[in-house]
């Protein structure tokens, strides 16, 4: 009867220390990558003033994302999230290479951007009024009767 009592209290122990393990291993940091970022070495192939968006597509690879405009750079974004436990994930590290172009499409400036270069952005959560009352087409319909004149539906030439 001993042995059997002192066996069960080894397994709930070990039970114990492996829940233990399993609840700090689940609190580790996880790390992942997303975008890309070309490396030094490649942006240093590429020259201002000399190359073209061909060019550097060709040696740098097709951005992640460009500029809204026809006329506008290419953006190389490369981001680093830490994940922990339950919490929503937060960036760790930013790298952006912004690359602009002149009209023509070659290459005007290439810079480097980093997390502490950020800013915050407040986003404005205005509606614009459309004037549109909560009626329904027909009412809208009869009270437009009233706001116009039989001169407006006689051509005066």
């Amino acid at each position: 009867m001993v042995a059997k009592a002192f066996h069960f209290k080894a397994v709930l122990r070990g039970a114990v220390f492996a829940a233990a393990g399993l609840a700090l291993a689940a609190c580790a940091s996880v790390y992942r990558k997303h975008g890309y970022v070309p490396a030094p070495e490649l942006l240093a192939e590429v020259v201002p003033g000399v190359d073209t968006r061909d060019s550097v597509a060709e040696t740098i690879g097709i951005p992640s994302s460009t500029g809204v405009l026809n006329e506008s750079g290419y953006y190389y974004v490369a981001t680093r999230f830490r994940h922990y436990g339950a919490k929503a994930p937060e960036p760790v590290a930013r790298d952006l290479v912004a690359i602009s172009f002149d009209t023509s499409g070659v290459v005007q400036a290439i810079e480097r951007f980093s997390l502490e270069d950020g800013r915050v952005v407040p986003l404005e959560r205005r509606v614009t009024n459309s004037g549109v009352q909560d009626n329904t087409f027909l009412r809208q319909l009869l009270g437009n009767l009233g706001n116009f004149g039989p001169g407006q539906l006689l051509n005066n030439e």
